[in-house]
């Protein structure tokens, strides 16, 4: 189960990093992104009443790889655990990385 939670996590701040080449999952997190990252991101990107993100979640975001998590786009995991993605998408801008990000 925390595995998935850790997953899904990773998954929404896909959408969000600033990144080309897809990394995948492995034991340190997702898409270059680690637990403690992903784990700060997870209010930002609520399907419900989502937060402003933290600072820690934004300096995890600049080291994503964005494009890795486009892979989660569809998944119905992600709302499993009360992440939209959409919210995510919108990460980069509110971190002020950039625009926000477009699968």
């Amino acid at each position: 189960m925390e595995a998935y939670v850790k997953l899904l996590i990773l998954a929404v701040i896909l959408g969000l990093a600033i990144g080309s080449v897809p990394t995948g999952v492995n034991g340190d997190g997702l898409c270059r992104m680690t637990k403690d990252g992903l784990t700060a991101c997870q209010p930002a990107v609520a399907a419900s009443n989502p937060s402003p993100p933290s600072t820690a979640c934004c300096s995890a975001l600049s080291k994503a790889d964005l494009q890795c998590f486009c892979a989660f786009k569809n998944s119905r995991v992600l709302s499993l655990y009360g992440i939209d993605f959409n919210q995510a998408m919108q990460l980069p801008a509110k971190c002020n990385l950039g625009d926000s990000f477009h699968c």
